[in-house]
């Protein structure tokens, strides 16, 4: 059995939050929330959400918490908020604001 847990459109670069969800993957869920705690990267503050809720579903199903892993961690790319900055003698220059869909799954260990 399978719980995941979903953050869309997090206002964070999929790439840097990619780094942070590569830490974590395949590790038993309290080693890897203890290792979100103290990793010193923005994006380590919305996996560790993430994965607090994958927890908090597969605890209301009754499951073993002693035997829970990180089974599945991914970050997708969402949407690009797009904005334009002035710049000098009239111009403009485009900026992009990316966002990302973090997905963390637990499941049991046999």
């Amino acid at each position: 059995m399978a719980w995941t847990a979903k953050h869309c459109f997090a206002r964070i670069s999929w790439r840097k939050a990619r780094l942070v969800t590569d830490l974590i993957r395949g590790m038993r869920c309290n080693e890897a929330s203890e290792m979100l705690r103290f990793t010193n990267k923005r994006a380590a503050f919305f996996v560790q959400r993430v994965l607090k809720s994958a927890m908090a579903n597969a605890n209301d199903a009754e499951a073993n918490m002693s035997r829970l892993f990180v089974s599945e961690a991914r970050v997708d790319g969402g949407p690009i908020i797009k904005r334009f900055r002035p710049k000098d003698r009239g111009r403009a220059h485009s900026i992009q604001k990316r966002t990302s869909h973090i997905i963390i799954g637990v499941s049991e260990r046999e």
